[in-house]
């Protein structure tokens, strides 16, 4: 009886660290999963634009953003200069009004009033080969789909970082967004599998590699990129979002770094002499340094000393 209750005991006592485990591993997959799709989706981009280019090559200066559902919607429905010309500006006009409600009837007047200009200018008036609209189609299609299943991924992994305190610190440090955040959370996992910062450096593969031969030692190492990749890659996107200028206020023109304590600290390295690449790297070690601190102390970036 009694080794039955000590086992219910240390169970019950186990189970937070056990849920923990699985909603790390869970935004491990789905921060995978999100990457993986974003590839397809910017590969996918770039033969789209390549069979566009000879079909239809001014259509991408009409729009603002080629890839907004507003301008696939209307390559969809008028895949060709012909198509275009044949419909007046006032059946386009509805038809971008249709596709972009928010925007006003105005916007969608000088929108059309473009796309026929360019449709007029444009060198191929019809499409030389089937194939090429049969694949413009395919493309758009392709684009949707990739859009409707990141937005998915996107609200799954933001749900599921609103119940993950280790999300909700590193969110703490000014640069580092939602995604990133994310990213390098399900990353490092349960931090308690590190006892040192230098182990959790060596985890990213930011630790700088030894070249010894006899007496030979190397004065100049590279990072030994032994571990995660995803995780180093999530740094260093990270360091240039944290160290990139921006507008203190929309009002004002005063221009301040996201993050001040690493903008500093890559300044320093620069003016040491060191490359962009050599200081966006120490920046990253400096960060990781920061993260396992915040985690094992359960602090956010504002406290930390």
């Amino acid at each position: 009886m009694l080794i039955i209750s000590a086992s219910l005991y240390y169970k019950e006592d186990l189970e937070p660290y056990k849920k923990r485990g699985i909603q790390l591993a869970n935004l491990r997959h789905l921060t995978r999963q999100h990457d993986n799709i974003t590839g397809m989706f910017v590969q996918t981009k770039l033969q789209f634009q390549a069979v566009l280019d000879q079909v239809f090559p001014d259509y991408s200066h009409v729009f603002g953003d080629l890839y907004s559902d507003v301008s696939l919607k209307i390559i969809h429905a008028f895949p060709t200069s012909e198509d275009i010309l044949k419909a007046n500006t006032e059946v386009l006009a509805t038809k971008i009004k249709e596709f972009c409600n928010s925007r006003s009837i105005q916007w969608a007047n000088k929108q059309a009033e473009k796309l026929m200009t360019a449709a007029a200018q444009n060198p191929f008036q019809k499409a030389l080969y089937s194939s090429l609209a049969l694949s413009l189609d395919m493309y758009i299609n392709m684009l949707f789909e990739y859009k409707k299943h990141l937005s998915m991924l996107e609200n799954e992994i933001d749900a599921l970082s609103k119940s993950i305190e280790e999300s909700k610190i590193i969110r703490s440090i000014p640069g580092i967004g939602e995604k990133i955040a994310a990213t390098i959370v399900s990353e490092i996992g349960e931090i308690e599998r590190f006892n040192h910062p230098k182990k959790l450096v060596a985890f990213a593969g930011l630790d700088p590699s030894v070249f010894e031969s006899g007496t030979f030692k190397g004065t100049y190492n590279r990072i030994t990129k032994k571990g995660s990749s995803r995780l180093r890659q999530a740094l260093y996107m990270a360091v240039k979002c944290a160290i990139r200028d921006c507008r203190k206020q929309k009002t004002t023109d005063e221009i301040l770094p996201r993050n001040k304590k690493l903008r500093a600290f890559y300044d320093k390295k620069r003016e040491e002499g060191k490359p962009f690449r050599v200081a966006v790297i120490a920046c990253a070690n400096k960060l990781l340094h920061w993260i396992y601190a915040l985690l094992k102390n359960k602090t956010s970036f504002q406290d930390l000393a």
